[in-house]
């Protein structure tokens, strides 16, 4: 008898699919097959409409999920100690990438022996950024329907929180309400499931779209810069969190890189934290993580923690600043870990947020804007990888968060390690 393939099968048999019809298509002459039918009909479809799908649960599978993870804790002082562990986890983990980025570019120097004419410019439109009190302010909501139906992130959860604690503090009273909200989290979940089950296809649409748009020729001037940022990206992987969490977990990693595969698909072919979430929930509830610790770590996650983001910007500032010739000094070094640290608080999990956080840090030390156009060519492929650490920090620290919370049933969590030797 033949042995089924597993969703996650599925779903890397799509991706590497994907990059492989992609790169076919790129070869393609321009016309009705390649630009109507393929890349603006077929993969358009599948593609935009799995990325709609699974956006279309954030917001609702947030808010449900946060609400009933609050008000099950019954203890408002520990919503005070996950939330402080939270947060301390990841500005710390954000302020090491970017130190350990400034280090790699400054060893490596990926902008130095490159002319200006050897670097496609691309062009960038960069969305106002915001001060750091607009971040403050912005986080409680004027009306919270119109967060909601906007999609404002910290606004849902700073709202979401105030209600869990209000059912949890009310306590029998509110009962009915808490039933509601933990029915509506099961359907919601449910939902999830069902999206999922077209995961291979939307993912096989999203990677062959990219490879086969993405241009090549800029690739070969910035490769290094590009090989630079992946080996920030693994640095920060195996050692920082791979030590994390041996350090505050003692379990076995390959229960967590195991499940964590199906993650790391949709958010490599999506390149959006936001939509990482329905998937990162599940993945947690499947490893015995608590409701109150993975309801409030991984949403907050994806909307602040920006490890994978930050270390692209600290290695970008410097290949910029040395393609300008432009000499940069421990003042300025500072200036980018903390002002990447503080903007990874107020920018959404969305495709290509990270060059509006990477223009707040260029204008912090005086390097040039038109400096972004230099690495658009290359912008889609490392956000795919950069995100995905983005969100693999967002689970480790769940796990880490969980485990000194006592909020994880190590015995499920063991059995997936059982399966793996099976």
């Amino acid at each position: 008898m033949k042995k089924k393939l597993t969703l996650t099968s599925k779903i890397l048999l799509g991706l590497l699919l994907g990059f492989i019809f992609g790169l076919i298509v790129k070869q393609l002459p321009t016309g009705f097959i390649k630009d109507t039918l393929l890349l603006n009909g077929i993969l358009k479809v599948f593609g935009n409409g799995f990325t709609s799908a699974i956006k279309m649960m954030v917001v609702p599978l947030v808010f449900v999920s946060l609400i009933c993870g609050i008000a099950s804790m019954g203890d408002v002082k520990k919503l005070g100690r996950i939330g402080g562990k939270t947060m301390l986890f990841y500005l710390g983990t954000t302020a090491i990438a970017i130190i350990v980025s400034l280090i790699l570019g400054n060893v490596l120097k990926p902008g130095s022996g490159i002319s200006m004419g050897a670097v496609e410019m691309g062009s960038v439109a960069i969305g106002e950024s915001k001060s750091i009190t607009d971040i403050i302010l912005n986080i409680i909501p004027s009306n919270p329907i119109q967060a909601l139906a906007s999609g404002e992130m910290l606004q849902v959860i700073f709202f979401a929180v105030l209600i869990g604690i209000s059912i949890s503090v009310v306590g029998k009273k509110a009962e009915p309400i808490k039933v509601l909200f933990e029915s509506a989290n099961e359907v919601c979940m449910k939902m999830v499931n069902i999206i999922m089950l077209f995961a291979p296809y939307g993912v096989f649409a999203l990677v062959a779209n990219t490879f086969a748009t993405v241009g090549t020729d800029a690739m070969i001037g910035l490769m290094k810069y590009v090989l630079v940022v992946l080996l920030g990206l693994l640095v920060h992987v195996v050692v920082v969190y791979g030590g994390l969490f041996k350090l505050f977990t003692r379990q076995k990693i390959k229960p967590f890189l195991k499940k964590f595969t199906q993650v790391a698909v949709v958010t490599f072919s999506t390149a959006s934290s936001n939509a990482s979430v329905p998937v990162s929930l599940e993945i947690m509830e499947e490893l015995g993580v608590g409701k109150s610790t993975r309801s409030f770590t991984i949403p907050m996650g994806a909307t602040i923690n920006m490890d994978g983001t930050a270390i692209m910007q600290g290695i970008a500032a410097l290949f910029i600043a040395q393609i300008y010739g432009i000499d940069l000094g421990m003042n300025d070094m500072i200036t980018i870990v903390l002002t990447a640290t503080l903007a990874s608080i107020g920018t959404a999990g969305v495709p290509g947020v990270g060059m509006i956080m990477l223009s707040m840090v260029l204008q912090s030390v005086g390097l040039p804007l038109e400096g972004i156009g230099l690495i658009m060519g290359v912008e889609r492929i490392i956000d795919m990888f950069r995100t995905t650490v983005n969100v693999m920090g967002d689970n480790v620290c769940t796990l880490v968060v969980a485990n000194s919370e006592k909020d994880i049933d190590l015995e499920k969590y063991n059995k997936e390690s059982e399966k793996l030797v099976a």
